[in-house]
């Protein structure tokens, strides 16, 4: 067992950055030179990566990679809320005890039969702790598996934010001495050293120490010619120049300030699933049918579905929610009784002057009631509460003073 297990960090896994970018790249994952270096630097230093940033840039991928590139297994501890220490760290074969128990009673007997009293006896079984206590009966979970491994592997702490601070505590020792305490048994250090990566999509605040121990990169969504170059590799079927515009179009819906935002793995399936479609032409009603593929909540498809056929062609007329669209002409919409709607009339800031201009009396010349006056101004009319909304100028005006 190495006394410190950074002695076996590889130090030909990579011969420099440039050697990393293509590895990686021949495992289908274009990373950047920033990440490059990153896994370049955590090869050579023995230390853990930890990856923030929004969901479904690659960070879980990235681990994926780093294990097909170097060969080795991926052991993955998936965080969530409430998570027990024990299952990510080790717990206790009580099933196991239970039966070596039941199989055993004879000789535990054996060993109190002539104890003087209970007080003895239970000194006796006491000193047998270690038997039922042991490696034979610890059941590891991925941490303690990681690092009592025989052979290196890469350990994936995904989503570590979703965990509770008291497993971010645990991590603490693993991550620094790569070695865990187990009180029963004692120290486990680590046989081979492990390339850890932590992945986080900042749904809260890490600690200090945590991120002290290990090299830090935030990954964002990429530029668009990378972005380009991911879906082009992933041979999704669709032509590079509608490539092209679904990316620009995501890149729309990204900046929509969604709930969340569309993920490259998002979309790389909306690519396949218009190729599917034999789509040869990005039009609004065809990524209106299909949005459902890259926008998962309510709320979002409906301001995404609002935002499609500007995003489409940036000179497109959409209509309000004010038109109706049936043609009449009239500017404001309907109740489904006839009437006009409160919320479009609170909504029309103008529309009590606009009436009140074209109820202006002989605004149609001699034709109806005459010509107006210069200086003849519509009689006063007292309108009822009920009433209010509407306009009734123009009836009074055409009862003239006998």
């Amino acid at each position: 067992m190495n006394t410190d297990p950074r002695n076996a960090a590889g130090e030909g896994e990579f011969d420099d950055v440039a050697h990393a970018l293509e590895r990686f790249r021949e495992a289908g994952y274009l990373a950047d030179d920033r990440l490059a270096t990153t896994v370049f630097l955590q090869t050579r230093l023995g230390k853990p990566v930890l990856l923030e940033g929004p969901a479904g840039v690659g960070k879980t991928q990235f681990a994926t990679s780093l294990a097909a590139v170097t060969g080795r297994r991926l052991i993955r501890l998936q965080c969530y809320e409430g998570q027990d220490e024990t299952k990510a760290l080790y717990e206790w074969d009580y099933g196991k005890q239970m039966l070596y128990t039941q199989i055993l009673r004879e000789k535990i007997g054996q060993v109190v039969e002539d104890a003087a009293d209970l007080n003895e006896a239970v000194e006796r079984i006491a000193k047998q702790d270690s038997v039922f206590f042991s490696e034979r009966f610890l059941a590891p979970r991925p941490l303690l598996e990681a690092i009592d491994s025989d052979e290196p592997v890469v350990l994936l702490i995904d989503e570590v934010d979703r965990a509770d601070e008291a497993l971010e505590a645990v991590l603490l020792e693993l991550l620094s001495e790569f070695q865990i305490s187990i009180p029963e048994v004692g120290t486990v250090k680590a046989k081979q050293l492990p390339y850890v990566v932590l992945t986080s999509n900042n749904t809260r605040d890490l600690s200090a120490a945590l991120k002290r121990r290990c090299l830090h990169l935030f990954l964002d969504y990429p530029e668009a010619q990378r972005e380009l170059e991911i879906i082009n590799s992933k041979d999704t079927g669709l032509s590079e120049a509608l490539a092209v515009r679904l990316i620009e179009i995501v890149r729309g819906l990204r900046e929509l300030e969604l709930r969340k935002a569309p993920s490259i793995s998002e979309t790389i399936d909306w690519a396949r699933t218009l190729a599917v479609l034999g789509v040869s032409e990005l039009s609004a009603d065809v990524l209106s049918q299909t949005l459902n593929v890259v926008v998962k909540y309510e709320r979002d498809l409906k301001k995404a579905l609002a935002a499609i056929p500007n995003l489409v062609d940036p000179n497109a007329k959409v209509p309000s929610k004010h038109d109706h669209g049936h043609g009449h002409g009239h500017g404001h919409g309907h109740g489904t009784d006839g009437e006009h709607s409160h919320s479009d009339r609170d909504a029309d800031v103008d529309g009590k002057e606009v009436r009140a201009a074209k109820d202006k009396p002989g605004r149609h010349g001699d034709t109806y009631g005459g010509p107006a006056k210069p200086d003849e101004s519509p009689p006063a009319k007292t309108v009822t509460a009920g009433q209010g909304e509407r306009s009734f100028a123009a009836r009074s005006a055409r009862k003239r003073p006998v």
